[in-house]
């Protein structure tokens, strides 16, 4: 892109502010501004004008899950159509990996936290080590796509190359960078964190298969015969990826797609909740929830929005590919966005000054004909490290390893 065709497609948006600098960057930063103006979606700037807000939401209705007493008995069954598609090749995973662990005290990526006491065990080596053993059961190595950001793709793919893939055969693993949004002021104006440096956040946890499809994987995972991909987030150490007995009983329903869920702790556990929205698969975050919902119960007593997802999905390609070509939903959040004021100084508010764009991968669910919801047991899947101290921290998490056996 040269400046005049930047100029050109700032101008009818009122954003030509972000080449006021232009003149002052060398030869090299001003490629990489006139590459971050061509990669804009300055459409986003049309959803400011209607304020941030949660989009609404329809009629909302319980839905069960396959429990863990009907899984124990079928196991068997669903683990055999599970590990026939594995070492078929058709079962990929997916890595949402492009955060840091800066609530956590690490400037790094969160996946090179050390969760071990008595040695090095880290985030990402764990996760490995968890995926390994489904390796050995199906007998193949299935495919591993790590999404990274801007920020931390370097330091992830120098980590795992310093560790020898924690063991994992390298041909099998495939990076990808998450595409960015552009962070703007409560007016509209694209902000900027440098004077050749448009302020940009990663576009949500929604927008994993259309960064892994531009990146050009989407051509590799047709290439490998890859059908299914289960898709999981780096903070939750005792997850289990691509689950045989989880892709399993989503084929064996005919579901196009699954979810991990885990009974709710509590009527007021702050997870999100897997239910119907106007007859569809929807998640409903627990501040969307009504009292009456939060409390209501069934004749034996269980909570009726009883099950939480823990971010562990199992995906149809071929739906994905369908949905991708739709419009998905895009969310408006109000955020504290460090920018540079008239000065050109860097400023990093205490306040929210604006907004950031996400779409989210419950929406994604949102537009699935159906969805299996399988019910996990807590104390061996479920243990997010999010805080340092705590509910859902590193602490906690230790503990449960220990509980399953895990050496730390």
């Amino acid at each position: 892109m040269t400046y005049e065709e930047a100029l050109q497609k700032l101008s009818p948006a009122g954003q030509e502010h972000l080449l006021q600098y232009y003149d002052e960057l060398d030869p090299r930063q001003k490629d990489s501004l006139l590459a971050q103006i061509g990669d804009l979606d300055l459409s986003l700037l049309d959803l400011v004008k209607k304020g941030a807000g949660e989009i609404e939401k329809g009629k909302l209705e319980p839905m069960g899950a396959v429990t863990l007493e009907e899984i124990r008995e079928k196991r068997e069954q669903y683990e055999k159509r599970g590990l026939e598609a594995l070492h078929a090749g058709k079962v990929g995973a997916v890595l949402l990996a492009g955060g840091q662990g800066t609530r956590l005290g690490l400037d790094k990526p969160k996946g090179m936290l050390n969760v071990g006491v008595h040695k090095e065990l880290y985030l990402f080596e764990q996760l490995i080590s968890n995926l390994l053993e489904v390796v050995k059961k199906a007998d193949a190595w299935i495919p591993l796509f790590v999404m990274t950001s801007e920020k931390n793709n370097e330091d992830t793919t120098a980590f795992f190359e310093e560790h020898d893939f924690f063991g994992y055969q390298k041909e099998y693993v495939f990076f990808f960078v998450q595409e960015m949004a552009p962070s703007v002021s409560y007016d509209g104006r694209i902000y900027m964190e440098g004077k050749g440096k448009i302020s940009t956040s990663p576009n949500g946890n929604g927008g994993w298969f259309s960064s892994l499809a531009g990146a050009g994987l989407l051509d590799k995972i047709h290439e490998l015969g890859v059908e299914w991909l289960n898709v999981f987030s780096v903070d939750n150490v005792l997850q289990k990826i691509a689950d045989p007995v989880f892709a399993g009983a989503t084929m064996e329903a005919g579901c196009v797609c699954g979810s991990k869920v885990v009974a709710k702790a509590g009527p007021n556990e702050k997870v999100g909740v897997l239910c119907l929205e106007d007859g569809r698969p929807a998640i409903v975050e627990y501040y969307e929830m009504t009292d009456e919902m939060i409390h209501s119960r069934d004749e034996n007593g269980r909570l009726l929005y009883n099950y939480g997802v823990i971010l562990n999905y199992l995906f149809e390609v071929e739906t994905l590919t369908k949905i991708m070509k739709e419009n998905m939903p895009t969310h408006i959040v109000e955020k504290k966005i460090p920018y540079i004021n008239e000065q050109a100084e860097l400023v990093r508010p205490e306040e929210p000054n604006g907004y950031k764009f996400e779409t989210l991968v419950l929406d994604m669910i949102h537009m699935m004909d159906n969805c299996l919801s399988f019910e996990v047991e807590r104390s061996r899947e479920f243990a997010p490290i999010k805080n340092r101290t705590g509910v859902d921290s590193l602490e906690s998490a230790r503990e449960l390893m220990r509980e399953n056996g895990i050496e730390l």
